[in-house]
C-alpha cells in the first residue's frame, strides 16, 4: 500500500477475536445498532480460551457465576465449571447473537498499520486480502501466544510433544510414559486428570505454587432452579463478586494479611494432604503466597504421590531433550512416548503477537520501550481508534477476568460514542494523559506481593514491570473506565489534529 493509493471503503470496527474479548465487544456494538463491524479469528473455530484449551482437566478458578457475561446468565451445573461447560456457554452466546454471521475464519492478522490520508487501519492477513477498518478493538486474549522454552535438543525427541494450548486428542495418553513439563494453572489440573491412566507421569517443576483447595459444588435442582431467575443469579453473582474483592487488601497493602488469611490455609492445605517431609518441601515456595498465580486444587497433592508419578524440582531439572526423551541435570536418562509442555503464554512484552504501526510510522514495540503501558490498559498515543481488550495492567487477581473486559467495553464504547457524536475521524488518547495513568499504576504497583513478594513471575515484563496486574479493586478500575474524560483525549480530522478542550 503506497501513499495515496484509493482503498475499499472500511467497515466501522474489526474486532480480533472471538472469545469472550470479542464476543463482549459485539454484543455492545450490536445494542448500539451498529452492525458495520467484522470478527476477526485465526483459528478455524471461534470462541477463544475455553474452546481452545481443551486439555484434560480444564477448568475455571473463578466461580462461575461472575465468570460470566454480566448480561448473559447461565444456569451452571458447579461452581467451578469445566471446559466443555465452559465451551457450551460460549456456544450459546455465539449463537444469540448471531457472532457467525459477522466472523472471517481462519484469518490471522500479521500486521495493523495506520493509513495517515485515509484516516483507518489496515488489517493485513495471511494468505487473504486486507481488510480496512476505522477503529480496530483487538481481544485475542493475553494467553493466547503459547510460549515453549528453547531447551537444548528439544527438535530432537522422536515422541509426540506439544503444549497445553494445543492438546493432541488424536494421541492416546493411556499407558504412556509422559512428562509435564510446568507446574502452573494449566499443569495442576492436567497432571491430577491423566496420572491414575499413564504409565508413568514426570513432572518437571521450576518453582512450586502455593496451592489451596477448591470450594467446588455441584449445583442441585433448587440451586439450579434459582440459578435460572434473575434475581437469584444477580444475588450470587454479587455475593461472589464482594466475597472475593476484599483480597485486594491482602495482595496489596498487606503481606503480614496474606500470610495469615492466605498462606497459612495454604500451609495447612499442603501438610493435610503430604505427609512425606521431603516432598513437601519440595512443594513449599519460597516466596510470599500471590507473588504468583496461586493454584486452586484438592486433586494436585495426592497425584503427586502416585507410585508412577516423579516430581523433579530444580535440583533436578532439565539438562537436554534427546531422541529418546529427557536427560535431567543429575544424568539420569528418562525415556518418554509424550511431552506436555505446560509452559504458559507470552503475556507481557510480546501479548499483542503481530506488528503494530501507528501514525508517523511508530511501531508499537517502539512505544512499547522500555516495558508494555497503555491508558486505562486499553489506548496509546499515536494509535488512534485502536483499543486493547485485556491490555497491559489489566489483568486480575482476585476476581473475574471478564469483569475488567466488560469494564474496558465501557471506556471503549465511550470513546465510539464520543467520536461519532463530534463527527471526527479518530480519537487517541493525549501523551500525558497515558503518561500520568501509566505513572500511578506502577506507583501503585509496588505496595503490591506481585512487585515485593519475593517471586520472578510472567505477571513481570523483561523489564521487571509488572505488566500483567492492575493494582487495586476491581471497582476502582470500573469507575476509572465508566467515567470518560473528554480533556484526555484529542481528536482528529481527516489528516490534522485538534485537541479538544478540557
Amino acid at each position: 500500500m503506497t501513499a495515496g493509493s484509493s482503498v475499499a471503503k472500511p467497515i466501522s470496527v474489526a474486532i480480533i477475536g472471538t472469545g469472550f474479548g470479542g464476543q463482549s465487544a459485539a454484543i455492545q456494538l450490536l445494542k448500539r445498532s451498529q452492525q458495520d463491524f467484522v470478527m476477526l479469528e485465526r483459528r478455524s473455530f471461534m470462541g477463544g480460551t475455553w474452546c481452545q484449551n481443551s486439555y484434560p482437566g480444564a477448568q475455571v478458578d473463578v466461580q462461575s457465576p461472575l465468570y460470566s457475561l454480566a448480561s448473559e446468565p447461565y444456569v451452571w451445573s458447579q461452581m467451578f465449571a469445566k471446559q466443555p461447560e465452559l465451551a457450551a456457554y460460549t456456544e450459546q452466546v455465539i449463537e444469540k447473537y448471531q457472532l457467525r454471521d459477522k466472523t472471517q475464519l481462519e484469518s490471522q492478522v500479521t500486521e495493523l498499520r495506520w493509513l495517515a490520508e485515509q484516516q483507518c487501519w489496515q488489517l493485513s492477513i495471511a494468505n487473504k486480502p486486507a481488510v480496512y477498518a476505522r477503529s480496530v478493538i483487538c481481544a485475542q486474549g493475553p494467553l493466547s501466544n503459547a510460549v515453549i522454552p528453547d531447551f537444548k535438543g528439544r527438535e530432537r525427541f522422536q515422541g509426540v510433544s506439544f503444549h497445553t494450548n494445543q492438546w493432541r486428542h488424536d494421541v492416546p495418553y493411556q499407558g504412556k510414559r509422559v512428562a509435564v513439563i510446568g507446574s502452573g494453572a494449566s499443569a495442576a489440573q492436567v497432571i491430577p486428570s491423566i496420572a491414575n491412566e499413564v504409565a508413568q507421569l514426570h513432572v518437571f517443576q521450576r518453582s512450586p505454587h502455593w496451592v489451596m483447595p477448591r470450594p467446588d459444588r455441584v449445583f442441585g435442582p433448587v440451586a439450579r432452579r434459582l440459578l435460572a431467575t434473575k434475581l437469584g443469579y444477580q444475588t450470587l453473582r454479587k455475593a461472589i463478586y464482594w466475597g472475593l474483592e476484599w483480597r485486594v487488601l491482602a495482595f496489596k497493602y498487606s503481606h503480614s494479611l496474606i500470610k495469615f488469611f492466605a498462606q497459612r490455609k495454604a500451609l495447612k492445605h499442603l501438610r493435610s494432604q503430604v505427609q512425606d517431609a521431603e516432598l513437601r518441601a519440595k512443594l513449599t515456595p519460597d516466596y510470599t503466597i500471590g507473588c504468583k498465580r496461586i493454584i486452586v486444587s484438592n486433586t494436585l497433592y495426592p497425584a503427586l504421590q502416585l507410585p508412577q508419578v516423579s516430581l523433579h524440582d530444580k535440583h533436578d531439572a532439565i539438562a537436554e531433550i534427546n531422541e529418546r526423551g529427557i536427560v535431567t541435570q543429575q544424568g539420569q536418562q528418562i525415556d518418554l512416548d509424550m511431552i506436555v509442555y505446560s509452559t504458559g503464554f507470552d503475556a507481557t512484552d510480546g501479548a499483542i503477537g503481530f506488528e503494530i504501526i501507528g501514525r508517523d510510522g511508530l511501531s508499537l514495540q517502539q512505544a512499547w520501550q522500555p516495558f508494555p503501558h497503555a491508558y486505562l490498559g486499553t489506548c496509546l498515543p499515536q494509535f488512534p481508534n485502536l483499543y486493547l481488550v485485556t491490555g497491559p495492567n489489566t489483568g486480575i487477581g482476585h476476581t473475574s477476568a471478564i469483569f475488567v473486559i466488560e469494564s474496558q467495553l465501557k471506556y471503549i464504547m465511550s470513546c465510539l460514542d464520543h467520536l461519532r457524536q463530534q463527527q471526527a475521524t479518530a480519537i487517541e488518547v493525549k501523551a500525558d494523559a497515558e503518561q500520568n495513568y501509566t505513572s500511578m499504576i506502577h506507583h501503585e504497583m509496588k505496595k503490591t506481593v506481585w512487585h515485593s513478594g519475593g517471586c520472578n513471575s510472567w505477571y513481570k515484563s523483561k523489564s521487571g514491570h509488572v505488566i500483567a496486574m492492575f493494582p487495586g479493586f476491581s471497582f476502582t478500575f470500573r469507575w476509572m473506565a465508566s467515567h470518560f474524560k473528554p480533556q484526555h483525549h484529542q481528536l482528529l480530522y481527516s489528516a490534522t489534529t485538534s485537541e479538544l478542550s478540557s
